[in-house]
């Protein structure tokens, strides 16, 4: 199912209205239906206040899948799921299948000159690994260089952002919330 349809049968089967989401998101109706009606595809951290809203986690928005126990994900798996923004970077949940879990990683792809204009903050919190390039990563007023195999762990509450400083960025980020969605 397309992550559109899917935001639109999860808020429907609430019994909740687009502007009742797009309130509880902080922004607009007419954004929310461009994405359940896919014109257009949302950055993470739009998914993330979406997946809130509806008391649901990201993943379950990715993936229509069920599946509890060990999930095994194939780099090939992974890399044709990937969900390309316009906001510069594509990324793939992992483990999309299992809807109950804890933590919910994910497989990143940024460029340079096209990211990280935007300041996120969410629940939770966040883990960053970097498998290939170099960035910033900008958690509350610090600045952090990271490089293949570098890592950051924060409170995501904290705004942050980061910045390509190579052609092409490659990470592991792995949120956690208190929530049991």
């Amino acid at each position: 199912m397309e992550l559109g349809s899917k935001i639109r049968k999860i808020r429907k089967s609430q019994n909740r209205s687009l502007d009742d989401i797009a309130k509880a998101c902080g922004f607009t109706k007419s954004l929310l239906s461009k994405i359940e009606n896919g014109k257009t595809v949302p950055p993470i951290g739009t998914l993330i206040k979406i997946a809130e809203a509806l008391g649901t986690k990201v993943s379950v928005l990715l993936d229509d899948s069920d599946l509890h126990g060990t999930v095994h994900t194939t780099k090939a798996a992974s890399l044709d799921k990937m969900v390309r923004t316009d906001k510069g970077y594509s990324f793939s949940a992992i483990a999309a299948e299992r809807p109950e879990k804890l933590m919910q990683p994910f497989y990143f792809v940024a460029r340079k000159g096209k990211a990280g204009k935007r300041t996120l903050s969410h629940v939770g919190q966040e883990f960053i690994y970097v498998l290939e390039g170099t960035m910033i990563y900008y958690v509350g007023d610090e600045a952090y260089t990271l490089n293949a195999g570098d890592s950051l762990y924060f409170d995501s509450f904290e705004n942050h952002k980061y910045t390509p400083l190579t052609d092409e960025v490659k990470y592991l980020s792995v949120f956690c919330s208190d929530s049991k969605a």
